[in-house]
């Protein structure tokens, strides 16, 4: 292996020589999903240089997804709320977050978005080398901000986790397959609670269906009637339903409509679960339905077989990774992925809205047949 990553390392003319890398910090300031498909780069950072230590910038809410990761040593955290408390608070905040990353002294800055935030880490960090995606507005404080600048794709489609690995490529690094998987370790407390929370609905490990019908954006939801009208299809065939969903009233909301139109009744765990006991309680479905949400990237990550529904956002650069499962999709909507928030911005989306339950019926079938009684 170490060979090969030689081998790749000299086609790159400007390769990082990771001999003089000790700390590295890798930073990701987007949402909970975002974070996730970032999980194997720390993996594929480790594999390559097994004596660095990686550590990761975040927002707070979104932490969950790695912590436990086994490549990173430390998380450092930015509250969105400093802002909202003041300019003082938000001052001193910042200010003990730069202390804190000072004094690891990094060698590399692996900056995964456009989040300028990273340009001036970088300075002010006195970081000596640095990767960040290319920007076409041609801003030269971005540009020399960074050592590398990897390419984004050109007209063609690709999938985010191989985007974010992008970067490693550009400064000699080439990840193996293993390496590319997601990593989400829920933990044995969270694995506990889950496992009494499931005995005392009667439900065993790979006893039931997971269903995730929300997300925070409305125009990426399918219409509660449907979600009651496959429950009601598994029911039938007997199978044990667990609803979902964030602590949030309007996800709340669904799922209330959603169990006022089906015969049986589902569990509903909806605001019940941290993140940590979501990806646990994911770990033991059999299946796992939803819409392009993180619950769905924590699916893939779990290994859960998944059945993804699309529709304004791309499958390509959001689906599943490297878990089976199902897309559905709408072939008679020749506009999508459109990434709008819904048609002409309405919030609803009928290339999503008008997808059949018996196409996701059928897609989940393929994944889980019925096993007769």
């Amino acid at each position: 292996m170490a060979a090969e990553f030689a081998i790749v390392a000299a086609m790159v003319p400007d390769a990082i020589d990771f001999a003089g890398v000790r700390r590295v910090l890798v930073t990701k300031l987007r949402h909970h999903g975002d974070v996730l498909l970032a999980s194997p780069v720390f993996s594929a950072l480790k594999a390559h240089a097994p004596h660095i230590q990686i550590d990761a910038l975040v927002y707070r809410e979104t932490s969950p997804m790695l912590a436990n990761h086994p490549a990173i040593a430390q998380i450092h955290t930015i509250d969105r709320e400093w802002k909202r408390r003041g300019l003082l608070t938000q001052a001193s905040a910042e200010s003990k977050l730069l202390h804190a990353m000072r004094a690891r002294h990094y060698d590399l800055l692996v900056h995964l978005t456009e989040h300028p935030r990273g340009a001036w880490l970088t300075r002010i960090l006195g970081i000596p080398h640095g990767v960040a995606p290319e920007r076409n507005d041609g801003s030269r404080f971005w540009s020399r901000a960074f050592t590398h600048l990897y390419a984004l794709p050109r007209g063609t489609r690709r999938h985010t986790v191989e985007l974010n690995l992008d970067a490693l490529r550009r400064i000699g690094v080439h990840p193996d397959d293993e390496s590319k998987r997601l990593v989400l370790v829920p933990g044995a407390e969270a694995t506990a609670k889950v496992e009494a929370l499931l005995a005392s609905h009667g439900l065993h490990d790979g006893g039931f269906i997971q269903i995730h019908p929300g997300s925070r954006w409305q125009f990426k939801c399918w219409p509660a009637a449907r979600v009651a009208g496959l429950i009601d299809r598994l029911h039938a065939e007997g199978e044990r339903i667990v609803l979902t969903g964030a602590p949030d009233p309007r996800e709340a909301a669904m799922l209330a409509d959603i169990k006022s139109r089906v015969g049986g009744q589902p569990v509903d765990l909806c605001g019940r679960l941290s993140l940590s006991e979501l990806a646990a309680l994911t770990a033991c479905a059999k299946a796992f339905v939803g819409v392009d949400s993180a619950p769905m990237h924590i699916a893939a990550a779990m290994g859960t077989p998944a059945v993804a529904l699309f529709g304004p956002s791309g499958d390509v650069e959001w689906g599943p990774w490297m878990t089976i499962h199902r897309i559905v999709a709408s072939d008679v909507h020749p506009c999508r992925p459109c990434g709008n928030d819904g048609c002409g911005g309405s919030k609803v989306s009928d290339c999503l809205t008008t997808l059949p339950v018996a196409r996701v019926h059928a897609a989940l079938r393929e994944l889980v047949p019925v096993i007769a009684g």
